[in-house]
């Protein structure tokens, strides 16, 4: 069947529902360079303003997945499963989620991001480590994945190659925010993973990119919909990021964070929470466990009993990282030339956190991008974050500032302060706060 661009486009301004086949159209025409940059601009500004139907969502969803090579782990003794974060600060979840469910008999092809806007990457934290290879050829991620359980890594040029390039349309063309499209961008990626179960995670709060519940509830339905319709069995989550997840924010600092947690030396209760909740998930999913009680204990046992932290390692090693990351993070990880307390101006009560310009200040401390070529220096940002309902004063500061010289630190340690009220106890809600399925 032959379509025109311009059709399909005026169709999509005017409301009409369209057919899998127009959409597909547009998504091929995209990759084979019969349909312009230009076009798939007017088509996402359509899209913006018209909205989609969730049957329009699957097929623009499976279009973008079919635009490339689509993995197969048929041949694994195990579900392939995996989870998503729409973005947070301190969160570090990927870092030990990945391992615990692999020591539990599941298989987890991660393929991550890196830092978008005031949010921090996984793949950025995990370049901080030596050797690291972020970006394996799908060779050596299979063979990790078989053999470890587990591999965390970028997205491959031949996964969803469409969605790069729609994704780079919609950034300069004011359409970034459509949920529409953010459920196609998000699910392309995971469908080409090839995977048997997913679980989402959708923050909400001061410091997610969707800062009212009632948002971050319509993109967790509209995933979580979508997902189930393209045939991967998919919960989501929505978890709460009105102050930062875990106590520290910046590459190295959140490695070092995981590997405390990983060892037991550290454990961020908000972070074990929310770790325990999204692998339980997993493990039900993929049938490894009966129910949530039970998949629940084997996350918490995986931790405890040391398996996740002896396959996180096994992983960092066979992905050309340091064989001894794990118990000598300080000799391979990157340490900032300044490292100084910043207290409040008064002692009090934590009582709001905003945490996006938490993530704002680890960006201006060079931890971040504000272009897509920019370095990453990643030594520095923030630990020790005070929670909301601590006490803050002379003894407990608010956080501790790592820069790379004196007048960053300064700038940043004003950011910190200004990031902070005191006053009344702040109300700490739970941290998981709806399940949607």
């Amino acid at each position: 069947m032959s379509f025109l661009p311009q059709e399909i486009i005026r169709r999509k301004r005017d409301g009409a529902v369209l057919e899998a086949d127009e959409i597909r159209f547009m998504v091929d025409g995209l990759t084979k360079g019969s349909v312009t940059e230009g076009q798939v601009a007017a088509f996402a500004m359509a899209v913006f303003f018209a909205k989609m139907t969730r049957d329009e969502r699957v097929a623009l969803t499976l279009a973008m997945r079919d635009s490339g090579t689509v993995l197969d782990w048929s041949h694994l003794p195990g579900p392939a499963l995996d989870k998503h974060s729409t973005g947070g600060i301190g969160d570090t979840v990927s870092l030990m989620l990945a391992p615990a469910v692999a020591s539990c008999g599941g298989y987890v092809p991660m393929i991550s991001g890196r830092g978008l806007g005031h949010t921090g990457g996984t793949l950025d934290k995990l370049d901080a480590v030596p050797g690291y290879t972020s970006q394996p050829d799908n060779a050596l991620f299979r063979e990790v994945v078989r053999q470890v359980g587990c591999a965390i890594i970028g997205q491959t040029a031949d996964l969803a190659p469409a969605d790069k390039r729609v994704y780079a349309i919609r950034d300069v063309t004011g359409t970034v925010e459509s949920i529409d499209l953010i459920t196609a961008s998000i699910l392309s990626k995971k469908l080409a993973a090839g995977l048997h179960g997913l679980v989402l995670d959708v923050k909400t709060g001061s410091g997610a990119f969707m800062a009212t519940l009632e948002d971050s509830r319509g993109l967790a339905e509209s995933l979580v919909s979508v997902s189930n319709g393209a045939g991967l069995p998919t919960v989501g989550l929505i978890t709460d990021m009105n102050e930062p997840l875990g106590t520290a924010a910046g590459n190295a600092l959140e490695i070092r964070l995981a590997i405390d947690f990983l060892t037991g030396s550290r454990i961020d209760p908000r972070l074990m929470d929310v770790t325990v909740e999204l692998g339980a998930e997993m493990l039900v999913l993929g049938k490894l466990r009966s129910d949530l009680a039970a998949a629940r204990s084997a996350i918490r046992q995986a931790f405890s009993s040391g398996r996740a932290a002896e396959v996180f390692q096994r992983m960092v090693a066979a992905l050309g990282g340091p064989i001894d990351l794990v118990g000598k993070p300080e000799k391979h990880l990157a340490a900032a030339p300044v490292v100084r307390a910043v207290h409040p101006a008064t002692a009090g009560t934590v009582s709001a956190i905003d945490t996006r310009a938490i993530g704002v200040a680890v960006v201006g401390l060079g931890g971040g991008r504000t272009r897509a070529a920019d370095p990453i220096d990643p030594s520095v940002g923030f630990s020790l974050l005070a929670g909301l309902g601590e006490t803050v004063d002379g003894e407990r500061p608010l956080g501790m500032v790592h820069a790379a010289n004196e007048g960053d630190a300064e700038r940043a340690a004003a950011a910190l302060q200004a990031a902070y009220q005191l006053g009344a106890a702040g109300h700490r809600g739970p941290v998981v706060i709806e399940r949607v399925t």
